[in-house]
């Protein structure tokens, strides 16, 4: 019973599947020409519509980056063009360079306040205060006789590290330039053809001015450069 009730049920989808297909087919054939085409189009599967009308996902093995978005990224944030250029390895670079110029500032501007207040220690006579004593190699001492030799030390020692200081600055500042420069270049010759068509080709070759008809008299040796592309 059951079976004979299923089999009743199937038919009568199908037939009104049937049904449904037939009504489409003659309101499709009542249309005019002009709009039997435009209902043709959308009813076209999504596969075979134009690849302007598809969003298509983005290949990212033809994808080129912009030049000038790849700058912006790099001014703003450090290391953001070569992450927009997807050249990831040089964000070890990048962000090394940057960790090397912040400790040797750190640490130059720590040995320059030391060496400085040591300076000022030594120039003002007061026993009391005495922190250039943790400079003296053990068992030395500063006694009136070596007195202007360490106060020359001490601001020579003070004047190297600030001047260190004060470089790791600019060397901080010249690495966010070059990756700055390196995120515009990379994206910009992105589109530079680098195949194997393009050779540059040296060839010693038999030049001749062709002033004579002998060509042994006014011929030279030299290099020829062929650009192949």
């Amino acid at each position: 019973m059951l079976a004979v009730m299923g089999c009743a049920k199937a038919t009568a989808q199908t037939e009104v599947t049937d049904s449904i297909v037939m009504a489409l087919d003659s309101m499709y054939n009542a249309m005019p020409p002009e709009t039997a085409r435009d209902s043709a189009l959308h009813d076209r599967p999504l596969l075979d519509l134009p690849p302007s009308a598809v969003h298509r996902q983005r290949d990212w093995s033809t994808w080129r980056p912009d030049p000038q978005r790849a700058l912006w990224l790099a001014l703003v944030i450090p290391g953001g063009g070569q992450i927009y250029n997807r050249k990831y390895w040089k964000l070890p670079l990048v962000y090394g360079g940057f960790m090397g110029c912040i400790y040797a500032m750190r640490w130059n501007n720590m040995m320059y306040k030391d060496y400085a207040q040591a300076y000022l220690d030594i120039m003002d006579n007061d026993p009391g205060t005495a922190s250039y004593n943790k400079f003296l190699h053990l068992g030395r001492q500063i006694t009136k006789d070596n007195e202007e030799r360490y106060k020359s030390i001490f601001k020579k020692r003070k004047d190297r590290y600030r001047r260190y200081r004060d470089l790791s600055f600019f060397v901080m500042v010249g690495v966010y330039a070059v990756s700055v420069i390196d995120a515009y270049v990379d994206a910009e010759l992105s589109e530079f053809d680098i195949s194997k068509d393009l050779s540059l080709k040296v060839r010693p070759a038999v030049i001749g001015s062709g002033r004579s008809t002998d060509p042994l008299a006014t011929a030279a040796l030299g290099l020829n450069c062929c650009l192949e592309f």
